[in-house]
């Protein structure tokens, strides 16, 4: 088995650390840089949608991509993966939702904030618009509904839902004066989240570093 990653990606992150802390590199999961790769005949024929994390099963069991499925996946397939995808059915349906709700409301503002730091033209309106929109109902419903009352989303341990979501917000370091108005809340969580998988913390600190070092287009715009 396989697992495709672009190590500085944010999406690529919360696989990464799924499998360092379950030690699945020991238990026969192989982790590939796919940097460069993800455009090759090779690597469409496995995943036509041309993105990572793809996790790759070998033989004629094909490959499924899109973090939160990879991470579900691998949690299901390897001994110790309860701890972060727990068994529970009702937990289960909380975690699936704030992960479903990473993908459909949390992520997509993020392309106008951060993605000018991979050289994509971007839109500086609607990097504001969707920075203001991420503080005034995002946010909110990270801090007020998953977190209430826990340290992490529905829980008291992280989970996937939480390597789902937290990794993103590191990109927002690209913008300092947006990264200065985010809560105090989000930023612990954020923080809370990456200390607890210090066998990730290179690709963490890949992408902190490169976010914290743009000057690019837009790194100086006030939000």
């Amino acid at each position: 088995m396989k697992l495709h990653v672009l190590p500085v990606s944010a999406n690529s992150h919360g696989c990464l650390a799924i499998a360092k802390a379950l030690k699945l590199e020991e238990k026969g999961l192989e982790i590939v840089d796919a940097y460069g790769k993800t455009r090759s005949e090779e690597f469409i024929a496995m995943n036509p949608c041309h993105c990572c994390p793809t996790l790759e099963f070998g033989g004629d069991k094909g490959a499924i991509w899109e973090s939160c499925a990879c991470m579900r996946t691998m949690c299901q397939l390897f001994e110790g993966g309860e701890k972060y995808y727990p068994k529970d059915p009702i937990m289960r349906g909380k975690i699936d939702l704030v992960c479903d709700w990473k993908n459909t409301a949390f992520y997509p503002p993020f392309y106008h904030i951060a993605y000018c730091m991979f050289g994509v033209p971007v839109d500086e309106a609607k990097a504001k618009e969707d920075f203001k929109k991420l503080c005034d109902e995002h946010f909110p419903i990270l801090l007020d509904t998953f977190l209430k009352n826990n340290k992490f989303c529905y829980s008291d341990t992280p989970t996937i839902a939480d390597l789902g979501v937290a990794p993103l917000l590191t990109l927002i370091k690209g913008r300092p004066k947006f990264w200065a108005k985010v809560p105090e809340g989000v930023k612990e969580y954020h923080e809370r989240v990456l200390q607890a998988f210090p066998e990730a913390d290179e690709y963490f600190k890949m992408l902190d570093s490169m976010a914290t070092a743009y000057k690019g287009e837009g790194a100086d715009a006030e939000p």
